[in-house]
């Protein structure tokens, strides 16, 4: 029998602290790509479609694939450009058409007018196809999973690893799942267990530390007959939402109970190993210092800011770092991305090789990371934004910081992008001039994703908080809708 599936990705991780609403330009700045253009231009990444499809040639479905979409993490999705991402989707499902659905989800959108964006999209497809038509969703582990998620969605896999390696992989699994299920061979659904978290303490890393055991032990649960998934969700703190937080999921059938009460031993373990901190947060002056003393024989010393990670929602335009390097009399280093679309926009007025005064960054709230600053700088390169990665992340992917720049300011190399993006990639620098393996420091504004590309040349790695808007120091945020108590807002 040939299998109809409808699939499609949608993505956004929302910080609803960020000032910047998501609207459809957002979407359309990353990528908005339908039908046959997402599948020419992902079918062969490491890509929840490409895992999909590997499902599908493999068992002759027939695919019909609407869109992917993905907007750079910021603030709530707008009403508009949710409903516009929606409609094509729920427009393709109608009653009958397919034997099944297979998406590729985030899990922690937001939109403006509810708290649980995939929970929404869910419920409107249910609205047209009914209960019958399995639905397969694949997460990234930084969701928020919410009840609804769980009801309307049969099978869940989120990935499971930080850097995300696996998103092809996880496609598979998850398709596989949805095969047996519209084979008729099983029945799953999918229960969850949480704690009161704002995320499990470590984020879900999982190169190192606790959550290697988890995930051990989440594989050896999977291997019994009736178990199909164990997903293992950090949850991501920068939603202000009653649904917060680290979940344990199983997607099975057979015994619930027993399901449950395995997904609560690994919740109960996130909870008891909560003050487990693996990272130690550096202030940016103490990183400053660290760069000016360091000897580079080994590679280059990398500091990453995980305050002002885009990649969480971060303006990307914090200067307290970038300030403090220029203060100590830091060099032969490259600094980056730099978020300031007026800069970029004023930098391309002038010539490659001219000096300039410019204010550089801290223009959208200086109480996180810091005010512009004022510099004269040297104009090393102009550059439309476009690169594609190389990876173990993003490899052969296109992407686009926008109208981009490369400064020098004495001895740091400055990439000014229009375009918010985290560095999860040596090319985010190398397609633009600058060979951060060729730096004595290389600093950069990421949360772990850098680990996978960076790792590889780095002689050392420290972790700064620079006070931006993902500061690890949450009570600094202005939570109002998480329930409490909650940890670690409410120690205990």
């Amino acid at each position: 029998m040939t299998f109809k599936v409808l699939t499609a990705e949608i993505y956004h991780e929302t910080n609803t602290f960020s000032r910047h609403p998501t609207d459809e330009q957002a979407f359309r700045d990353r990528y908005f790509l339908t039908g046959a253009e997402a599948i020419t231009q992902r079918r062969d990444a490491n890509t929840e479609l490409a895992g999909f499809l590997d499902v599908g040639r493999a068992h002759g479905w027939e695919v019909e694939h609407v869109l992917s979409s993905a907007a750079g993490p910021s603030g709530r999705v707008t009403r508009a450009a949710f409903d516009w991402l929606c409609e094509p989707l729920i427009a393709a499902a109608k009653p009958g058409n397919f034997d099944g659905i297979l998406l590729g989800l985030h899990g922690a959108m937001v939109p403006d007018f509810c708290e649980d964006g995939e929970g929404e999209l869910l419920r409107r497809l249910r609205a047209v196809v009914g209960q019958a038509v399995p639905i397969a969703i694949t997460l990234d582990p930084h969701a928020n999973v919410s009840r609804q998620m769980c009801e309307l969605a049969d099978i869940i896999v989120a990935f499971k690893t930080y850097p995300h390696v696996d998103m092809r992989e996880i496609g598979r699994q998850a398709g596989e799942i949805l095969q047996r299920t519209m084979a008729g061979e099983i029945k799953p659904r999918t229960i969850s267990a949480r704690r009161p978290m704002l995320e499990e303490v470590n984020g879900g890393r999982t190169d190192i530390g606790p959550m290697l055991e988890r995930l051990a032990s989440a594989r050896a649960y999977e291997a019994q007959a009736d178990v199909f998934a164990v997903s293992i969700n950090g949850g991501f703190a920068s939603a202000d939402i009653a649904e917060v937080g680290p979940t344990v999921l199983v997607t099975g059938q057979g015994d619930f109970d027993a399901h449950q009460a395995f997904a609560e031993t690994i919740a109960d373990d996130i909870w008891d190993r909560r003050h487990e901190v693996l990272n130690e947060y550096v202030s940016v002056e103490t990183a400053a210092a660290v760069a000016v003393a360091y000897k580079s024989d080994d590679g280059p010393l990398v500091i990453a800011d995980y305050a002002d990670n885009p990649g969480g929602g971060g303006y990307g335009d914090s200067t307290n770092l970038l300030k403090a390097m220029l203060d100590a009399g830091v060099t032969d280093a490259c600094f980056g991305p730099m978020v300031d679309g007026e800069a970029a926009a004023a930098l391309h007025g002038s010539a490659v090789g001219e000096r300039v005064e410019i204010a550089l960054g801290g223009k959208t709230d200086a109480r996180f990371g810091g005010g512009p600053l004022e510099l004269n700088v040297e104009i090393v390169a102009l550059s439309d934004g476009h690169f594609v990665g190389d990876g173990p992340m993003i490899g052969g992917l296109p992407g686009n910081f926008g109208p981009s720049a490369v400064l020098r300011v004495h001895g740091i190399e400055i990439l000014v992008v229009t375009i918010a993006q985290q560095m999860l990639d040596l090319q985010q620098f190398r397609a633009f001039g600058i060979d951060p393996a060729a730096k004595r420091v290389v600093a950069l504004k990421s949360m772990q994703h850098f680990r996978a590309a960076f790792a590889q040349i780095a002689g050392k790695i420290i972790v700064c908080d620079s006070g931006a808007l993902c500061t690890p120091r949450y009570e600094r945020m202005p939570y109002r809708n998480v329930p409490r108590p909650i940890f670690p807002l409410d120690r205990e």
